[in-house]
């Protein structure tokens, strides 16, 4: 796969989608919702399979026998308890829906990562990220497209090095993905800001005023009116954006308007699979706990007998 078009590519179909001046951009990060279900215990545990395993593994268990969704949810088990001390805490099995969660991110990353591990030692070094990303546009100093690629490249070495924890210029596969998704990882969220108020503060002071607020959102025509919206983040900024009212936001409450303190869906599940399985309330859950209450965690024939029938009438 050949990246550096794809690059271009990308670059000119964001310029072409904020050209649009009543399009909206959105630049705020929000979770997504552990499942489309609505959490009901009475009803099923369905958004309970979505949230432990992710919406298509939890399908994936449906049509097994009890006695294989328990065998494949030990193996689960053992994989949550990260210090291997016999017990799933309620950190680790947040930790855990979490990643569940983020399992669409990882297959993007795998399905990249083969063009990027150039010497396929199943590690990516910044040099493999540079010359795959960038090459010979970087031995020209004055390209025709317009675009500063120096720039750019000392950007992205910038953001590598934030997700490089250990420092070496060379990322596995976990410290690759906060490259790629910053935004999905919590010691990449100054580097997400850092970005943010780069494209946005025109003028160089280091904030954002409201017109380049404005700006970001909403490229103004004279023909045209502009959009009820535009005067709704007027409003938004003035009155919830910048919090300390002196006209522009600072990092701090420009992270606070792209990264929201949003209800942690992930830790609440969590709280709320310990509370129904723990069984002597020592506030940990044995393998023997979890598999007690397997139909909570994982769905299974007995469970989703239902559902099954419906699949298999599909086909």
């Amino acid at each position: 796969m050949e990246i550096r078009p794809l690059l271009m590519c990308f670059a000119l179909c964001v310029v072409y989608a904020t050209s649009k001046p009543t399009e909206k951009k959105e630049r705020i990060h929000h979770d997504a919702p552990l499942s489309s279900r609505e959490h009901d215990d009475a009803q099923g545990f369905d958004y309970d399979h979505d949230a432990f395993l992710g919406q298509k593994e939890a399908k994936s268990f449906d049509d097994l026998s009890p006695e294989e969704s328990k065998r494949r949810l030990g193996v689960i088990v053992e994989k949550i308890d990260g210090d291997s001390d016999g017990f799933v805490t309620e950190v680790e099995l947040r930790a855990w829906i979490k990643k569940a969660q983020k399992k669409y991110i990882y297959e993007n990353v795998d399905r990249q990562w083969k063009d990027f591990d150039v010497n396929n030692d199943g590690m990516i070094s910044w040099e493999e990220y540079r010359n795959v990303t960038y090459g010979t546009y970087l031995d020209d100093p004055e390209p025709d497209d317009g675009y500063n690629y120096q720039h750019m490249m000392a950007r992205d070495e910038r953001r590598f090095k934030m997700a490089d924890q250990n420092g070496d210029q060379i990322a596995n596969k976990e410290e690759f993905t906060a490259f790629l998704h910053p935004e999905e990882y919590d010691h990449m969220k100054d580097i997400v800001v850092l970005e943010t108020m780069e494209d946005i503060d025109k003028n160089g002071d280091g904030f954002i005023d409201l017109n380049e607020y404005i700006g970001d959102m909403y490229n103004h025509e004279d023909e045209m009116e502009e959009p009820d919206w535009v005067a709704t983040e007027r409003e938004q900024f003035s009155e919830f954006r910048d919090k300390n009212k002196d006209g522009k936001m600072d990092r701090e409450e420009t992270m606070d308007w792209i990264l929201p303190s949003d209800y942690d869906h992930a830790e609440a599940e969590a709280k709320h699979l310990v509370y129904e399985s723990d069984s002597n309330k020592d506030g940990k859950l044995s393998k023997e706990e979890i598999l007690n209450k397997y139909d909570l965690f994982v769905g299974s024939q007995a469970t989703d007998f239902g559902e099954a029938l419906v699949r298999h009438d599909e086909f």
